[in-house]
């Protein structure tokens, strides 16, 4: 029986592959052995190639990106060097733009471009009819080099989302992932820098089988079910009814959206109200907070809309706001980028995630890069290196602000420290901006740097930038290292003030009001802690403090 190798290079190791888990359930009648295997960018390139060719196959196929395609060229290149007759394909959204170009300067025998399941099950129905050394062939949707020739079987129509088969079974492994899942496809919006514009309306599974599967998903305790859909809440009644059924359910999975919180309706944020806390997290694509950069890359929504659903949502404590900004984008400078980081921090989310424009084939942001006076990387991930705008040595800085934003911010670990230190800045934009400056003058980029370090860098930056005393930060510091650290130790510049005898008598006094429990620690502090927690804890006799 002939083989078939869908591989994955996934950007990380908790990241799963939807792709080629579609390709074979949707071409799971032919007589044929198709088997996946997953692998990560931070696997050795060697490893992976002996991986596929120990499986002996006699198709391989790739799922491409921005992250991965350096690593796709070079395996394809290798197994060719090794055995000929592997044929090669490769899919996904890096190789769906310019077709031609990629199978003549690539080692790949085919490619199939846009939406693969369709024209994946057909490549491998006439490969089975007419041999599978032959390369002439003409199918919708599949680019072949035969003979130095390329032969295109034309565009291939977008496919009914229902014809899907669901691509996890039971004996999947899915534990310790992040399980990616689609409801739609499509997105009803035009932004300029991303792919999804390319393809216009959006089509829906079926509801009840969405219901089904994520059923399927939460008994099998997936962590994180993350849905791939760029725009979850296009159809509002189709949002609510998966919204509602998932709120009923009982599990602790984790349900990630990418939604537009300008269409938010007054009946979603009602229903969102009574979901239970943590069941739902929500990714906002803020990108800008200034209008005219916005209309820049049509998308044509202001802030105020999306600050004020998005206060809304957070009214309910319920529910995980990831809120995203772009660096590079179309007449944004430094300052402009600076506001935008002020205006959506002020909203309070529980993540702040800054990414940098990347000029991706095939996005109309790409074909408008001289408009702009756009410079960017002629390699994976094409990421923006300058514009008219915003310098490179500008965008260096932004990218050291992110840097200290993801570690500090992002966490939740650091809260009560960074609300203590903040105050002494203009704006929070300009405290990361500081902080990030004195780690790259320190060289805390191009080392690592311990768990405990980290907390240190606040008294170290505290002492030498603002020159002030470290008696109330050191206690701050020691109450969030205590929280999410073992609790038996600490690292050398904090110190622990706990006397025996006090210790005693609190737990003997716990006892007596049944409040004890072997798992709480006593911490004693040289400042009464509460003044400076935001979020009440549990505190005994002033400057004791008990972590559960």
């Amino acid at each position: 029986m002939k083989k078939v190798l869908l591989t994955a290079i996934n950007s990380q190791f908790i990241h799963s592959n939807l792709a080629v888990r579609y390709l074979k359930a949707y071409a799971k009648e032919l007589d044929l052995q198709i088997k996946i295997r997953e692998f990560s960018i931070n696997d050795r390139l060697e490893r992976i190639f002996e991986e596929i060719m120990y499986e002996k196959p006699d198709i391989v196929g790739f799922s491409c990106y921005i992250w991965n395609g350096e690593y796709v060229d070079k395996l394809s290149n290798l197994i060719k060097r090794v055995d000929e007759n592997i044929q090669i394909f490769y899919g996904g959204p890096e190789v769906s733009f310019d077709c031609r170009e990629v199978l003549l300067n690539s080692s790949a025998d085919f490619l199939i471009e846009g939406e693969g399941e369709e024209s994946f099950k057909e490549f491998l129905k006439w490969k089975l009819e007419n041999g599978f050394d032959r390369k002439d062939l003409k199918i919708k949707g599949v680019y072949s080099k035969c003979q130095n020739q390329i032969l295109y079987g034309g565009q291939r129509e977008a496919l009914d989302m229902n014809l899907l088969e669901f691509p996890y079974n039971e004996e999947d492994d899915l534990s310790n992932k992040i399980i990616y899942y689609e409801a739609s496809r499509g997105c009803p919006f035009n932004c300029k820098y991303c792919l999804s514009s390319t393809i216009r309306g959006v089509r829906f599974l079926n509801p009840d089988r969405v219901k089904r599967e994520l059923k399927f998903l939460a008994d099998k305790k997936v962590k994180i079910v993350k849905f791939v859909d760029r725009t979850f809440n296009a159809n509002p009644k189709f949002a609510m009814e998966i919204w509602k059924y998932l709120m009923e359910l009982d599990t602790e999975t984790v349900f990630h959206f990418e939604i537009t919180a300008d269409i938010v309706t007054e009946d979603e944020i009602e229903l969102l109200k009574n979901a239970p806390k943590g069941r739902f997290q929500f990714e906002v694509g803020v990108q800008s907070t200034n209008n005219e950069v916005l209309k820049n890359v049509n998308r044509y929504i202001e802030f105020k809309d999306i600050k004020e659903i998005v206060m809304k949502l957070e009214e309910g404590k319920n529910i995980n706001q990831h809120l995203d900004l772009i660096v590079g984008l179309p007449g944004e400078d430094f300052n402009s980028f600076k506001n935008s980081f002020n205006d959506v921090y002020s909203i309070g989310p529980e993540k702040l995630q800054i990414g940098f424009l990347k000029l991706l084939k095939g996005s109309s942001m790409r074909e408008e890069a001289e408009k702009w006076g756009m410079s960017y990387s002629p390699y994976h991930p094409y990421e923006i290196l300058r514009t008219k705008d915003i310098s490179f040595e500008e965008i260096s800085i932004l990218k050291r602000v992110d840097s200290v934003v993801d570690k500090y911010y992002n966490t939740g670990k650091f809260d009560h420290i960074v609300e203590f230190l903040i105050s002494d800045f203009e704006t929070p934009f300009d405290f990361y901006y500081k902080l990030s400056e004195y780690f790259y003058h320190k060289g805390y980029f191009n080392r690592s740097i311990s768990a405990s370090e980290y907390y240190k860098v606040f008294l170290d930056f505290n002492k030498e930038i603002l020159k002030k005393e470290n008696d109330v930060l050191e206690e701050i510091v020691k109450f969030e290292y205590l929280k999410f650290n073992k609790k038996s130790w600490l690292p050398p510049f904090l110190t622990r003030l706990n006397v025996k005898e006090e210790e005693q008598a609190i737990k003997e006094k716990l006892k007596e009001e049944n409040k004890f429990d072997k798992k709480l620690h006593l911490e004693k502090f040289s400042i009464d802690i509460d003044r400076y927690i935001t979020k009440k804890e549990i505190v005994y006799k002033e400057m004791y403090h008990i972590f559960n």
